[in-house]
C-alpha cells in the first residue's frame, strides 16, 4: 500500500493522550517494567515470557532483524500497551502474520486495546499480508470480544497448549481474520484507507 503509516501517531482516547510508537532497543527498559506489573496469566497471550530479559532482548534483535514489528501504547510516558506483528517471509506462509497484544489493566475498557489492535492491524495491512492469525487463552473473554469485534473468528482449539508458571495448563483458541477479503471491501466502497 502506498498510505505506509508513520509514527509516533498520537491519539486521544477518554480525554488521556496515547502515543503509538514504533518499539526499539532504546525502548527495552520500559516494555521490562511494564512486563513485569503485567498478570502472569496476560503473559500467555505470548509464545515466550517476555518478563524475561534475555527473552526481551531476543525480541528486539528480532524487531531489528525485521522479523517483528512491535508497536508500543505510550501514557505519560509510560508503556501501556504492546502490539506485535510476526511474519516469516521465508516460511511456507509469507502470507500470514500473527497478531500479539498485551494492555496493561489500568487503560483496559478504555479504549486503548482496539485503538492499538487497530493500528498493529493497518501494520498488517501496509505489509501486504493476506491473513491474520490471533491466539489466547479461552478464558480471555474480553479479548475474544474484542478481536471478534474486529472481524476475527475461531479457527482452532488447542488444548493444554500452554502452562502457566504454576504448572497448569491452558486450552489456546486461535482465531483468523482474511485481511485480503477486507482489503478487497474497502477497495469496492472506495474507502482503501478506512482502517485509520
Amino acid at each position: 500500500m502506498s498510505d505506509a503509516r508513520s509514527y509516533p501517531r498520537h491519539v486521544t482516547i477518554e480525554g488521556d493522550d496515547i502515543e503509538f510508537r514504533l518499539m526499539s532497543r532504546a525502548d527495552e527498559a520500559a516494555v521490562l517494567a511494564f512486563a513485569r506489573h503485567l498478570p502472569t496469566h496476560d503473559l500467555l497471550f505470548l509464545p515466550r515470557n517476555i518478563s524475561e530479559p534475555k527473552v526481551l532482548t531476543a525480541w528486539i534483535n528480532e524487531i531489528e532483524r525485521g522479523a517483528i514489528s512491535s508497536l508500543l501504547a505510550v501514557k505519560a510516558g509510560r508503556v501501556v500497551g504492546c502490539g506485535t506483528l510476526v511474519r516469516d517471509p521465508h516460511s511456507w506462509s509469507p502470507h500470514v502474520g500473527e497478531l500479539r497484544m498485551v494492555v496493561s489493566p489500568e487503560v483496559r475498557g478504555q479504549g486503548v486495546g482496539r485503538a492499538l489492535s487497530q493500528e498493529t492491524f493497518a501494520l498488517a495491512l501496509d505489509a501486504g499480508l493476506e491473513k491474520l492469525t490471533v491466539q489466547m487463552t479461552v478464558d480471555q473473554r474480553a479479548a475474544i470480544v474484542l478481536f471478534e469485534s474486529l472481524g476475527f473468528r475461531a479457527e482452532g482449539l488447542l488444548r493444554d497448549q500452554v502452562r502457566d508458571i504454576d504448572g497448569k495448563k491452558h486450552d489456546i483458541v486461535v482465531f483468523g481474520h482474511d485481511v485480503a477479503q477486507v482489503r478487497a471491501q474497502l477497495e469496492a466502497y472506495g474507502v482503501p484507507g478506512a482502517v485509520q
